[in-house]
């Protein structure tokens, strides 16, 4: 089983994460993603739950049109884990292959 992080490596990792920020409420990270289009926009999630079902671990998230809006914790630890930062990372890298534009 994953553990929390501590705070000590919360604050690095997200220092780390390019447009991540920390719900402190419910000890998880969220990013809202925009796409060029719908098509984008879905191939991004469609790339991420393969990966995510991978790890066998799964984001929040909800799509409208070109956003992604995103929150990751750890269900099973009850908070914010390496494993929430691995995928954040794999989201990144994915939406930049993807079409992601920098709208906020």
């Amino acid at each position: 089983m994953a553990e929390k992080l501590t705070p000590e490596a919360r604050a690095a990792a997200l220092r780390a994460l390019d447009g991540w920020t920390e719900d402190t409420e419910r000890d998880a990270i969220s990013k809202t993603f925009w796409f060029t289009s719908f098509d984008a926009a879905f191939g991004f999630m469609t790339r991420v739950a393969i990966k995510a079902e991978t790890m066998v671990h799964h984001p929040e998230w909800s799509n409208v049109y070109s956003r992604v809006d995103v929150t990751l914790t750890t269900h099973s630890t009850g908070g914010l884990t390496e494993l929430d930062v691995e995928l954040a990372r794999f989201m990144d890298a994915t939406a930049l292959a993807t079409g992601h534009t920098s709208m906020d």
